[in-house]
C-alpha cells in the first residue's frame, strides 16, 4: 500500500563534478594571474617613468627661474614646483632616490635623479639607467 507520500532524492553535485569545476578553475586562473601581475609590473613602471619625467621636468623650471639647481628635492615642494616628493612605485619609497649633482660650475644639489630599485624592467633595460 502506498501512503501517498514521495521520496525525497538527493540533490547536489557529485564528488566528479565538482572536480571537473575545480580543475576548470584551475586551469582558468593559471592562464589569467601571471597576465594581472605581469600587467601590475609595468603599470609600476609607466608609473615610475612619468615620475621621472616629471621631477626633470620641474628641476629644469627651477634652473630656469632660479638660475640655480635645489639643494634637495624637498627644495622643489618647498617652493611648489613640485606637490610632494616623487614616489618610486618600484621600490615603493620617496627616500630612495639616487640623486646626481650638477657639474661645475653650475650650481645646486640636484641635477637629476634615477631610481634605486635594483633589477631590471620588462624591456631589458635596468631601472637606475632610466
Amino acid at each position: 500500500m502506498h501512503s501517498g507520500r514521495k521520496r525525497k532524492t538527493a540533490t547536489g553535485f557529485t564528488l566528479v563534478e565538482l572536480l571537473v569545476v575545480l580543475s576548470i578553475l584551475a586551469l582558468l586562473l593559471s592562464l589569467a594571474v601571471p597576465r594581472y601581475f605581469s600587467g601590475v609590473q609595468r603599470a609600476k613602471e609607466q608609473a615610475l617613468k612619468q615620475q621621472l619625467t616629471t621631477t626633470r621636468k620641474a628641476l629644469d623650471e627651477f634652473y630656469a627661474d632660479q638660475g640655480q639647481y635645489p639643494d634637495t628635492l624637498q627644495e622643489l615642494v618647498d617652493k611648489h614646483y613640485l606637490d610632494k616628493l616623487p614616489w618610486d612605485p618600484i621600490t615603493e619609497r620617496n627616500d630612495g632616490w639616487v640623486i646626481t649633482p650638477p657639474e661645475l660650475p653650475l650650481v645646486g644639489g640636484v641635477y637629476t635623479l634615477h631610481s634605486n630599485a635594483e633589477g631590471q624592467a620588462t624591456d631589458g633595460s635596468a631601472y637606475a639607467d632610466w
